[in-house]
């Protein structure tokens, strides 16, 4: 790919990205969004999808990853998972929630992981939650690549939005951990029919009140690997 154009392309997608990810703000319990996948490593190609690591509070993974799903999907943002190539091209895939608890990445830790995690560009969400993020993995990824976030036009973090918080203190407690425990219950089960009839390859398959992962097919490590 000529360098002109694969910088001009990286440019792009990145504002493409940013674009669409301002809905994270209007999304409740989410702490941070970072950037991954090819648009971190510098993979990017034309039929290239956003992936990220959304972080979200302790105790409503499945109501922070009901309303990401949603809000996503009605813009039709959201990459589901029969989406291949073109149909996958800039649609944002919500495969991977961690909370305070899991923000360290369970072993093993190839060169791929250590390549991607030192490379995660923060978009959305505070300066702390984040550091708290990459100090969990610090040991083992290595050193980051630092964000300037006052000048970094991929931070677009400012305040949470009204609606956010609106719906933050309207699922907070008794009321909230019902409809936790309900989306917890329908998705796990969502989550479990998917599992018994999709192909797996080496799989990181995590679903929990502290996790959620979904990876169900690595092949594409080694190759990135061997090119690191």
């Amino acid at each position: 790919m000529d360098k002109q154009f694969y910088e001009v392309l990286y440019d792009t997608k990145w504002h493409k990205f940013v674009y669409r990810a301002r809905l994270f703000k209007f999304i409740p319990f989410i702490d941070f969004v970072l950037g991954a996948g090819s648009m971190a490593y510098g993979e990017v190609k034309e039929s290239s999808d956003f992936d990220c690591i959304v972080g979200v509070k302790l105790g409503r993974i499945f109501t922070a990853r009901f309303f990401a799903v949603l809000v996503f999907g009605m813009f039709g943002y959201r990459r589901r998972k029969m989406d291949h190539k073109e149909e996958a091209k800039d649609k944002i895939c919500l495969n991977h929630f961690v909370t305070e608890r899991s923000y360290k990445l369970s072993p093993p830790y190839f060169e791929y992981w250590k390549n991607l995690y030192r490379n995660l560009i923060p978009v959305f969400g505070s300066e702390g939650k984040i550091a708290s993020f990459f100090e969990a993995n610090s040991k083992w990824m290595g050193e980051i690549n630092k964000i300037n976030y006052e000048t970094d036009l991929r931070y677009i973090y400012k305040k949470d939005s009204r609606i956010k918080s609106f719906f933050e203190f309207l699922l907070s407690g008794f009321f909230g951990n019902v409809i936790e425990k309900m989306l917890r219950n329908l998705q796990i089960k969502k989550i479990e029919r998917g599992l018994k009839i999709e192909e797996k390859y080496d799989p990181r398959i995590i679903y929990s009140d502290i996790e959620l992962e979904f990876h169900p097919d690595t092949r594409r490590i080694p190759k990135i690997e061997s090119r690191i």
